[in-house]
């Protein structure tokens, strides 16, 4: 008796399910997409319990009529392709014809279509084909998942807490919101909304409408293209990081992808203007031919492959990185500000508050929050938002001509000090650095590096394998001002070292610099000698807590507003904020307005 047989259509479905339906956010991204596909320009998703009792898409697409209705259920019925070649020219979200089969083979599909005249209405259960009839029904489709899994209760139990998939749907329609911003999209949970954006065609109106007042107002707008691949979008201002990359938002000609070249891409463009753990909000949409991308290597379809990605890669990290530096980064503190929700039904309660968008700007980075207001139709927020936008081209001459004396220091770190338009607060160890890194790195460039002799040689001991990475790259560290010869077994000695290494700091610093070189897997030149120049700036500046006397702040300020880019140090983090004249006499009730 044969052992091999072919299995049921039913078992197949289910099989494919595990790979397209892993959650409540897969079957929202199937169907949503459909309707994108579908031409529609309102699309309503209803939850409830999370989606774990019933999903609802409603859309005002073209619909189909009862033949097409009926057969989209049958596995690999898709009208988006025909050919093997059709594969190398995708143009539609969808194009498998998995989804809706594997749908229903887990779950209680009613589905109503039209195109216009008659409807027909669906309904089928784990899989079987129960109603199939006409109706009356608008022109689009209406289509219900309830109770997931629930013939595969191994599937089940694999499902997060009803606020986690929540998360995942809500944050998979923002991302859609802000790659079709010619759509509206409506989600709502047990009743209350949770997304709502107008389809005004306005991608900085969709990027308010996820995500507020304090993020849209900080958005630079980019643009630019080269003979493959053409992106626009929005970056942030340094000032609004956030702790995950979830909010950087790409899009692939119209499609939600995740890939790990661009997202590296994004952040080398924030190269010198944040710190690492940090991560920027970002809409970037990406439009290329069909023929140089491959979106059929995952089964969710959410990573593509790119053709010459290294010129991509290039395109997006000099964009994002020419767009920082053309627009000054001086950090002010605004007034109170009203934020209004978009609709009146009640915020759901396991909805982030408003207030939770703002959490992640915190840390390096000054906590402005200060109180939530409660009203009837609205809620307070103060918070620091904005910054002044100036070309790069006029060389800081607005700040290289400011004035600062300062007045006190604060925790031994913090340089409170007063100009003609108001007070500026300058985090010394921060401000320092700045100084020290363009120094450093205006010699190295020039190769004006002056050494000195140690008076005592630094001798160090290695492991056999970072010796041999060490020994590899003496011509780096001879470069930096550092001269180094074998000394024995597995051990080196420094002789020399660049004059601008701080007295007292000589051995902490080398040692920094060894460890650097030993740890770096991509010798990168640009990457490799700023992480080297900041490391040197940073050990060569005052620090944090160390006392410094009104003399050498003085100093400081001087120098600082001389650097081409005195706003942040080498590590990306703000080294001046400002309060204007207006905001110091607002913030104590002395103008009312």
């Amino acid at each position: 008796m044969s052992r091999i047989h072919v299995m049921s259509d039913n078992l197949s479905n289910k099989i494919a399910a595990g790979e397209v339906v892993e959650r409540i956010a897969s079957v929202v991204k199937e169907l949503v997409e459909n309707s994108i596909d579908a031409e529609a320009k309102n699309i309503i998703v209803n939850l409830k319990e999370s989606g774990t009792k019933l999903i609802e898409v409603i859309d005002d697409g073209i619909g189909m009529d009862s033949e097409d209705a009926l057969l989209s259920f049958q596995r690999h019925a898709t009208s988006k392709i025909t050919k093997e070649d059709d594969l190398f020219f995708i143009n539609t979200l969808g194009f498998r014809g998995e989804a809706l089969a594997s749908i229903a083979s887990v779950s209680k599909v009613d589905m109503r279509t039209s195109q216009g005249m008659e409807g027909t209405h669906i309904y089928i259960e784990g899989g079987k084909l129960i109603t199939n009839e006409t109706s009356d029904a608008r022109k689009g489709t209406t289509i219900s998942v309830a109770d997931l899994f629930y013939n595969t209760p191994a599937r089940l139990k694999y499902l997060k807490t009803l606020q986690t998939e929540l998360a995942n749907v809500t944050m998979y329609i923002e991302k859609l919101a802000l790659a079709h911003e010619e759509i509206s999209f409506t989600l709502t949970n047990n009743g209350n909304s949770i997304v709502y954006t107008s389809g005004s065609n306005d991608l900085l109106k969709v990027i308010h409408e996820i995500y507020g007042y304090s993020v849209s107002s900080n958005m630079i707008k980019i643009e630019a293209s080269n003979d493959d691949y053409d992106i626009s979008g929005y970056i942030c201002k340094p000032t609004i990081l956030k702790s995950t990359k979830t909010h950087m938002n790409v899009m692939v000609n119209g499609r939600v992808v995740s890939n790990n070249n661009v997202n590296k891409a994004i952040n080398e463009g924030y190269f010198r203007f944040k710190p690492d753990p940090k991560y920027p909000v970002v809409v970037l949409k990406i439009e290329t031919d069909p023929t140089l991308i491959d979106v059929n290597i995952h089964p969710s379809k959410n990573d593509i492959k790119f053709s010459k990605i290294e010129d991509l890669e290039q395109l997006i990290s000099t964009t994002i990185n020419k767009a920082l530096t053309n627009t000054l980064l001086v950090q002010n503190v605004e007034e109170r500000i009203q934020v209004k929700p978009i609709v009146n039904t009640p915020v759901y309660e396991e909805t982030k508050p408003i207030v939770d968008e703002l959490s992640d700007v915190k840390g390096d980075q000054l906590e402005l929050i200060s109180t939530i207001e409660e009203k009837d139709d609205y809620k307070e927020v103060q918070v620091k938002v904005e910054e002044s936008s100036v070309s790069h081209d006029n060389k800081n001459e607005e700040i290289r001509n400011l004035v600062l004396t300062p007045l006190a220091i604060i925790k031994k770190t913090y340089i409170v000090a007063e100009g003609e338009d108001g007070m500026y607060l300058i985090d010394q160890h921060a401000a320092h650095e700045r100084i020290n890194y363009e120094r450093v790195t205006k010699e190295f460039e020039e190769r004006k590096i002056n050494r000195t002799s140690m008076l005592i040689p630094l001798t160090i001991e290695l492991s056999t394998s970072d010796f041999i990475k060490i020994k590899e790259h003496f011509d780096a560290l001879d470069s930096f001002g550092f001269l180094v010869e074998e000394f024995g077994l597995n051990t080196i000695v420094i002789k020399e070292h660049p004059t601008w290494l701080r007295a007292g700091y000589e051995e902490e610093t080398i040692n920094k610099v060894i460890e650097l070189i030993i740890d770096e897997k991509n010798f990168s030149d640009m990457k490799f000698n700023n992480k080297v120049i900041a490391t040197i700036a940073c050990k060569a500046s005052v620090r944090a807590n160390e006392e410094i006397s009104l003399e050498q702040a003085s100093a400081i300020l001087k120098d600082l507003v001389l650097c081409d880019n005195p706003y942040n140090c080498a590590h990306g983090r703000p080294t001046i904020i400002h309060y204007s004249n207006y905001e110091l006499e607002k913030m104590f009730k002395r103008v009312m307005n």
